[in-house]
């Protein structure tokens, strides 16, 4: 056991100095092997999260971190982080599963100017710190998005099957069944979020 945690934790190291392509790595007992890896600036990242209470917050540097807080943080070993990253289309997949999902709330920190893409299943998500495009979908549950200055997207999509939909930067606001509303303005980014049954609010 603690030779597989030494090759673990030796294989985080390596990815992280030279920028491996192609290269997966799966961590779990986040409390005793944190997880932290390189990944560049303005690079895609795709989101796949399981269930939960899940916070996207960006960060200053070239980085991404995942670490956990709540009642339910000692019984959290089975949370597993999976990250693959594939330097040849500059983009990597970061799926997060297992643990338990109530007591528990998940923060993922990545670098500010990423281009976001996050598919969760149901419960709280919020994004915050990130100027890149953002392309966010939430089955069932609350949707808040901090998108920033309006001015700075060129298409922007918002949707709701089910609930209320605010969105003030944009000067939006609706409630009931299939609500949504598109906006084209001057700016370089995109913003698509939908939720399934719930409230999504753009701030």
């Amino acid at each position: 056991m603690r030779r597989s945690v030494f090759i673990l934790l030796g294989s985080l190291t390596l990815l992280a100095a030279v920028g491996l392509s192609d290269s997966e790595l799966r961590v779990s007992d986040l409390q005793n092997h944190p997880f932290v890896v390189d990944f560049p600036s303005g690079s895609k990242l795709r989101l796949h999260l399981r269930s939960g209470e899940f916070r996207i917050r960006g960060r200053d540097d070239n980085k991404i971190a995942v670490h956990f807080a709540g009642r339910n943080a000692d019984h959290a070993r089975e949370l597993t982080v999976r990250f693959k990253r594939s330097d040849a289309d500059n983009q990597a997949d970061l799926r997060v599963f297992g643990g338990p999902k109530n007591n528990l709330q998940v923060t993922i920190e990545i670098p500010g100017s990423a281009m976001l893409f996050v598919r969760m299943s149901a419960g709280d998500l919020a994004v915050e710190g990130i100027s890149g495009d953002k392309d966010i979908e939430l089955h069932a549950g609350d949707l808040n998005i901090a998108v920033g200055d309006a001015g700075d997207y060129g298409r922007v999509d918002a949707s709701v099957t089910s609930g209320d939909l605010e969105a003030a930067p944009f000067h939006e606001s609706h409630g009931g069944l299939f609500r949504s509303f598109e906006k084209h303005g001057a700016g370089k980014y995109t913003l698509h979020a939908h939720v399934g049954a719930g409230d999504l609010t753009l701030r």
